[in-house]
């Protein structure tokens, strides 16, 4: 890693800090750089685009292009699930949860109490 690699890390930290939302503190337990916040959001778009022209989603693909964009998580694979709650959570890529973990016994309780 570059000084400015680094120095950009540790300045996203902080914005990740100060947003103080739980998306921002998952990014952050995570050490997930700017960059691949970036390729996180483009994952996320891409898998709406695909909801919209009604594709066949499936977790085990979506989970697998975000390790390739975080590989640092690849250990935990709750942490794909964590992105894909989170962001529901916020209002953001909601349909791509949905898609995704809607089905699954263990957020059942959850989609259905947060219509």
């Amino acid at each position: 890693m570059t000084l400015e690699e680094r120095l950009d890390f540790i300045e996203y930290r902080q914005e990740l800090l100060f947003e103080n939302s739980d998306y921002a503190r998952l990014l952050f337990e995570y050490k997930v750089t700017r960059e691949q916040t970036r390729a996180i959001a483009d994952v996320f778009e891409d898998y709406r685009n695909k909801i919209e022209a009604g594709e066949k989603v499936f977790h085990g693909s979506y989970e697998q292009r975000i390790y390739e964009v975080v590989p640092q998580c690849d250990h935990d694979y709750h942490f794909a699930e964590f992105l894909a709650q989170e962001n529901h959570k916020q209002g953001s890529w909601e349909e791509v949860f949905v898609a995704l973990y809607g089905d699954m016994p263990k957020f059942k309780f959850y989609v259905e109490n947060r219509g």
